[in-house]
């Protein structure tokens, strides 16, 4: 990134998921020594700690198309606001999550801060899954199926509308990487979307290379910049077992880092976020401390 600094924020979110774990990962994340290993690559960092978040067991799920949508939402202001803030300082955010619906709030935050210096941002969506739920066609009713669709303008309008303005990014500037395992309704969302798709078939058929190079072109076209959202079960479980939603057939080790390296090369991203480590069902913390590599990798971290 163009900043020397980076202001990491937790986000120890999982209400937006069944499976109960993620809400360590930003834990996880720090114990795998993220911090230092930043500062071994130049960066000055700033860790600004955890956001608060409520306990499943202490509040009501809400409505079942949509489970814990108020709260969900004000988490996710209160990250969009801390998120906006380090950048008016200058830093880099480094959001670590946390189920993958504190999206909303993160790509709230940045399009927020660029919206005032009349620019917009580019999204690279790297994951299993397409996020482009609505409460409408979602089987689940969580609202970590739902972050993508709600940063374009898609969902509730608690979500939708955070910040005063909707979308947060053109549906021309997203690029989905990685997707395997989309839900039958939320099909027809992400072909009328206008976002750009590349599944792993695409990639198995075009090569990484070519496909992270039209992603860049993507979604740097006319933006200031792009948002990376990296959701860790993009990898195959083989690689990070411990994720919120696991899914065979996902990239390889090496696949991953060549991802981040691309990303790196371009120069375009402004903002990066880590989601869905989920150390309950991890071995050894090996699916944290892959995410700090990938993190490294995204940020400058070369071989020679």
């Amino acid at each position: 990134m163009k900043q020397s600094s980076i202001a990491i924020i937790g986000a120890p979110l999982d209400l937006g998921s069944d499976r109960r774990g993620v809400d360590m990962g930003p834990s996880a994340l720090r114990v795998a020594n993220l911090n230092k290993r930043l500062a071994h690559l130049g960066y000055e960092v700033d860790d600004l700690g955890n956001l608060p978040v409520e306990q499943q067991e202490s509040i009501p799920e809400g409505p079942k198309h949509a489970k814990y949508l108020p709260q969900i939402t004000a988490v996710c202001e209160r990250l969009g606001e801390l998120v906006a803030q380090a950048m008016m300082d200058g830093k880099a955010p480094l959001v670590l999550g946390g189920d993958h619906s504190i999206a909303i709030g993160t790509v709230g935050g940045v399009a927020k801060f660029f919206r005032k210096k009349r620019q917009k941002i580019g999204l690279i969506w790297v994951d299993a899954h397409a996020d482009m739920n609505t409460p409408q066609s979602s089987p689940s009713g969580n609202i970590h199926g739902m972050p993508l669709a709600c940063c374009i303008g898609m969902g509730p309008a608690e979500l939708t509308k955070m910040f005063g303005f909707s979308p947060k990014v053109d549906p021309k500037n997203v690029v989905l990487i990685g997707i395997r395992d989309v839900d039958i309704l939320e099909r027809t969302n992400v072909r009328e979307s206008g976002v750009t798709a590349f599944t792993m078939r695409d990639i198995d058929e075009q090569g990484l290379h070519t496909i992270m190079d039209q992603a860049v072109a993507i979604a740097s076209r006319g933006t200031a910049g792009f948002h990376l959202s990296l959701d860790l079960d993009y990898v195959d479980p083989e690689h990070a077992p411990g994720v919120g939603t696991p899914v065979r057939g996902g990239a390889t080790y090496r696949e991953a880092h060549l991802a981040m390296e691309i990303i790196c090369d371009s120069g375009g991203m402004v903002s990066m976020e880590v989601v869905e480590v989920n150390p309950v069902i991890d071995e050894v913390n090996r699916t944290a401390d892959l995410a700090v590599e990938l993190i490294l990798s995204a940020l400058g971290k070369k071989i020679l």
